[in-house]
């Protein structure tokens, strides 16, 4: 499971990093400042590298959200795993404290 989420951590980072980056220019305006076009549609500008641009960020913006959703599972069940384990000991605890209590009598 770890694995799984420093992927998905490296998939966020990697995500925002794009989104923030400068190098895009203006999303569906053809060829960005870098040099890259991001496909034949995209080069062309106009309405459909609009509708491409806006189509790619929505796909990581819902991905984002699902890789946020599963971040977030984890952790509760990290969570509920360390209070069961809590519970646990305690009840250890007081098995050894009766057995010391026994011992004195």
């Amino acid at each position: 499971m770890a694995r799984f989420l420093q992927a998905n951590f490296r998939k966020v980072l990697a995500t925002q990093l794009r989104m923030s980056s400068d190098q895009l220019g203006e999303l569906g305006k053809g060829a960005g400042k870098g040099g890259g076009g991001g496909g034949s549609v995209r080069e062309a500008g106009g309405a459909f590298g609009k509708k491409q641009a806006t189509e790619e960020e929505m796909y990581f913006k819902r991905k984002e959200k699902e890789q946020l959703a599963a971040l977030k599972q984890h952790h509760q069940e990290e969570i509920d795993h360390h209070k069961k384990e809590i519970d646990r000991l305690q009840q250890e605890i007081k098995r050894h404290e009766t057995k010391i209590t026994q011992l004195k009598d």
